[in-house]
């Protein structure tokens, strides 16, 4: 491996050149705490920054035992070195001046969720942190003095105090361990106990804006009714008092704008560990939920609804549905259906998201049309079934509809953001009141093998040495958290709630393109379950081949993964 000041000497020799000549610097050189990898030099100021990282092995590194495993304690390490780089990259970038985007110094900006990200990596026996560097020019010309300052000054800097043990706060990473630790607990308490959901008093569940995840200001902090108030030992922080949701089926009431929403978003998110100071850090969702919602015109492909829509007009087999533009009723059936076969043991459903017709049938309606002219079985006559007999559970936000009272296990109303537990009285109410049809017949479990279209694996293209064909890579271009293209074809994944980063999107992308480059001709489920070796196996570079394994990628859930597929 080369030394640093022999990068030093080969900066110096390509100053005032032409901008490809940075090309030469690309590899691995020796500083003294560190290895610095220069993985892709990028080909014009004005293009996308260089990928760079560096490599910090453990000896140096010196965080403790408990920092590398267990896995959750390895995650929350990796996501509190990337922030605290970030912090000093922010000191430094655009320091280096230059021409279109010299001078930058990136990394990934995490939210207030921790995810396993590319960014940061702490496995193998080293810490490995990703980013991206502006190589600095004079219109196209190397402008080499600048970007010394950046590999010898700025970035040394940078994993001086953020990287290495020896300058970390012990008492915050103390913290951040124990925090890590206690929230492991509660997920591993959740089944024994019976809940699918637990919510802690003093948690602050609403956001500072529809457009920022960060806690608001003076808001009301959560506190649990005392019949629903469980109270959890915890490891490091004791005794932890909050709402504990039991498996079944919860609704959720209230008057609008007093907080139902709020708290369904919250137990969302809850699947996700949260950063401390997020005010939802002591949320915690079953990690298999999943948010249903109706999603006018999206694709279903070979999906067996027939447990709630069948025998239509047309006489089209609904146990193996397809369509290009899937009604609400539709849609959300199918979402329905593929959490089950993803493996969800609870469903989070808001109704004002909801495609009425699917979800209840009143008794008006049940008068003037008759049962055997309704395709559609109400998703409340299906509820009680596939919590008693597939072990699902049900969080439901009601604001208009009181039929879902009858199948109810409990009831919670939220009152200007304070929760309540009205059971007795809402179950009061439906005394001397006929039940409507809660129940349907037929009730069974979707079956089948489920394809996924996956043709089209490689590209092909000339290459400069004589007539030989080589493959090229599909192409990947994402658009924001919401949609991303693998070669031709688009994926518009708006409606998946559960994305919370631009960076699990671009991930899903790769795993498309993985999929069709080595996973032709399987179903549904089995690219998923070799998807989730490859992960187990080799983590997220994995998927990523022979390439360079880029800064931006971010880990889904399999919920999500299959979500994915299924949409494509």
């Amino acid at each position: 491996m080369k030394t640093a000041e022999q990068l030093r000497t080969s900066l110096r020799a390509i100053d005032h050149k032409s901008y490809p000549a940075y090309k030469s610097l690309a590899g691995a050189w020796s500083f003294p705490r560190y290895t610095l990898s220069i993985d892709h030099v990028q080909g014009d100021p004005f293009a996308a920054p260089s990928q760079l990282s560096v490599i910090v092995e453990k000896a140096t590194a010196s965080f403790p035992q408990n920092c590398w495993e267990p896995l959750w304690n390895r995650t929350a390490l990796e996501d509190y070195l990337l922030r605290r780089f970030a912090r000093q990259a922010g000191r430094f970038s655009h320091q280096a001046k230059g021409s279109g985007k010299s001078g930058v110094l990136a990394v990934s900006v995490p939210g207030q969720e921790v995810l396993e990200r590319t960014g940061c990596q702490v496995r193998g026996g080293t810490v490995t942190l990703r980013f991206e560097v502006g190589f600095p020019a004079n219109g196209r010309t190397i402008n080499a003095r600048e970007l010394e300052k950046i590999l010898f000054d700025f970035i040394p800097a940078c994993v001086e105090q953020s990287l290495l043990y020896s300058t970390t706060p012990k008492e915050e990473l103390s913290q951040l361990l124990a925090l890590s630790e206690d929230r492991r607990f509660i997920r591993e308490e959740l089944s024994r106990l019976g809940l699918c959901a637990f919510v802690a008093d003093g948690s602050v569940l609403p956001r500072e804006s529809g457009v920022s995840d960060r806690p608001m200001k003076d808001a009301v902090p959560f506190s649990s009714p005392d019949s629903m108030a469980v109270t959890l030992e915890l490891p490091h922080h004791g005794p932890l008092r909050g709402m504990g949701i039991r498996q079944g089926i919860t609704l959720i009431a209230g008057g609008g704008y007093h907080g139902k929403s709020t708290l369904l978003k919250a137990l969302e998110r809850g699947v996700y560990d949260h950063i401390s100071g997020d005010g939802r850090e002591y949320v915690i969702t079953d990690s298999t939920a999943v948010k249903i919602r109706a999603e006018d015109g999206r694709k279903v492909t070979d999906t067996d609804i027939s447990l709630f829509i069948s025998h239509l007009p047309s006489g089209k087999d609904t146990s193996r549905f397809s369509t290009l533009d899937a009604s609400g009723s539709t849609s959300q059936a199918a979402n329905i259906v593929e959490a089950l076969e993803a493996g969800s043991s609870l469903l989070l459903m808001d109704e004002d998201t909801s495609a009425t017709n699917f979800m209840v049938r009143d008794e008006l309606m049940q008068l003037v049309i008759a049962r055997n002219q309704e395709p559609i079985t109400p998703f409340l006559e299906r509820a009680l079934d596939i919590y008693r007999q597939a072990g699902v559970s049900l969080i439901l936000v009601v604001g208009s509809c009181g039929a879902y009272f009858h199948i109810a296990d409990k009831v919670i109303q939220m009152d200007a953001y304070h929760a309540k537990d009205i059971t007795a009285e809402a179950k009061a109410a439906l005394e001397g009141r006929p039940a409507p049809a809660l129940t349907a017949p037929g009730f069974h479990l979707p079956s089948g093998r489920r394809a996924v279209d996956l043709s089209g694996s490689t590209q092909t293209r000339r290459s400069y040495r004589g007539d030989s064909v080589v493959r090229e890579r599909l192409k990947i271009k994402r658009f924001g958290k919401t949609a991303f293209s693998v070669g031709s074809r688009d994926l518009d994944l708006r409606y998946l709630e559960q994305l919370v980063d631009g960076e699990q999107t671009q991930t899903l992308a790769y795993m498309v393109r993985y999929a069709r480059e080595n996973l032709s001709g399987l179903g549904v489920k089995e690219v998923v379950a070799r998807l989730e070796k490859l992960l187990a196996e080799k983590g997220l570079p994995g998927l990523c081949g022979s390439d360079n394994v880029p800064a931006g990628l971010a880990l889904p859930r399999v919920q999500e993964i299959f979500a994915c597929f299924n949409r494509y």
